[in-house]
């Protein structure tokens, strides 16, 4: 870290300053977080111990949320504690550390999103090959790849912001560490890596974005070959998928994609995907997943 540094400490600002809506707050997203970690890891405990969700589809969908729950924890039981502190403090070197969770497993949410695209495509276009070009063996090759490219990303996010020098003030304006509010603090002139994170960031998610629409638009015009039965299904899984690429890409394009501000606004924005947009994904899969109900039923018979 460059000599300069004299700060070891930042102090965040928070969401809102009003002690009383910081209580609401804390009622409000503790549940959301608890329904969270559940609503995932009861996805990642019925693909382990369900014959039935044995697909590539349920293979891609439990690492989605094993991702989700890592990703909202590296945010929100932080957030939520310091909703009833008085002061909210993070060390540097704790801020530097929730910056690269937070940008590897953002994403590797994003490649894991397009493999799943991906998957649907050959499943839709190319169904009699479907089991050749999807084996386990290249499903978990894919699942990989996605934490891979993930980490890559996030460390060039970090080395960016370790050399910078931080020598006062120490305040963050946001309720989590993220590159820009970071860079606000300092020492020197952050345009060219401002630059550089909204080109990495940014294009990351439009791009994928990009190729998920292509993606999901090529399926769409490939299932006037099916049946009407056939497409009532494909529509169906492939409606939660666009649902949740919209969640999450949406915000993610519209904070990444421009330069910052101190805008509640966008505070606000942040909170949709890191603390409500993990929480929707498990309903949004499972809500119209006739084989995930199933095997709740199943395994729920069992205990009994």
């Amino acid at each position: 870290m460059a000599r300069e540094n004299n700060v070891t400490e930042l102090i965040i600002t928070g969401l809102f300053q009003d002690p009383n809506v910081q209580k609401v707050c804390f009622v409000l997203f503790l549940p959301v977080y608890l329904a969270t970690v559940l609503g995932n890891g009861l996805i990642v405990a019925m693909v382990i111990v369900s014959k039935s969700l044995r697909s590539p589809m349920y293979i891609f969908l439990s690492s989605l949320s094993v991702v989700e729950i890592c990703y909202s924890s590296t945010v929100v039981p932080k957030f939520i504690t310091d909703l009833l502190a008085k002061v909210k403090t993070i060390s540097l070197k704790g801020c530097l550390a929730q910056i690269f969770f937070f940008h590897f497993l953002g994403v590797a949410e994003i490649f894991l999103l397009v493999v799943m695209a991906y998957d649907r495509y050959v499943a839709i276009c190319k169904p009699l090959h479907y089991m050749n070009i999807m084996s386990r063996q290249v499903c978990h090759m894919l699942v990989a790849v996605s934490w891979l490219g993930g980490f890559l990303h996030s460390i060039i996010q970090v080395l960016i912001s370790i050399q910078l020098p931080f020598c006062g003030p120490n305040v963050i304006d946001h309720y989590f560490c993220d590159l820009q509010p970071l860079f606000k603090l300092a020492c020197t002139d952050t345009f060219v890596e401002s630059v550089i994170v909204m080109a990495n960031s940014g294009l990351i998610a439009l791009c994928s974005f990009l190729v998920l629409v292509s993606s999901y638009v090529i399926i769409l015009v490939n299932l006037r070959k099916h049946s009407a039965e056939g497409r009532r299904k494909a529509l169906s899984t492939c409606a939660s998928h666009i649902t949740v690429v919209v969640l999450f890409f949406g915000p993610a394009i519209f904070l990444y994609m421009r330069p910052s501000s101190t805008f509640t606004e966008d505070k606000l924005v942040a909170v949709f995907y890191t603390v409500i947009t993990p929480m929707l994904n498990p309903i949004i899969y499972t809500l119209r997943n006739a084989e995930v109900k199933n095997a709740v039923r199943k395994l729920w018979g069992k205990r009994k």
